[in-house]
């Protein structure tokens, strides 16, 4: 099964993969247990899960006869890379804001 290389948007913009993930943050859960919380077929969530691990979001060990997923941080540092150049823009906005309004303040004194 081929596996399409998707950005890290494409990857958490599907509501399942983000429910595994979400599924994941709590504990390592096997292929099978993960496929139990989804209505859809095994091959459907094996293909999700392999779409997770080729971006980074989750690692697949395999102990015994069962394949374990658990999470990965080097998934997640593309997504807040990104988040923090925008906290960073918005902070810079509200600290000029703030300027503004002490400036202000100050002249109407």
């Amino acid at each position: 099964m081929a596996i399409p290389k998707l950005d890290i948007f494409q990857v958490i913009g599907d509501p399942s993969r983000r429910k595994m993930l979400m599924l994941l943050s709590a504990a390592s859960l096997s292929i099978n247990s993960l496929a139990y919380n989804f209505d859809m077929s095994r091959p459907a969530v094996s293909k999700h899960i392999k779409i997770l691990e080729t971006a980074g979001f989750i690692s697949i060990e395999e102990i015994g006869r069962e394949r374990f997923c658990s999470l990965k941080k080097e998934g997640f540092e593309e997504l807040r890379a990104w988040l923090n150049y925008f906290d960073q823009f918005w902070d810079s906005k509200l600290k000029s804001l703030e300027n503004l309004l002490n400036k202000n303040y100050h002249i109407k004194k």
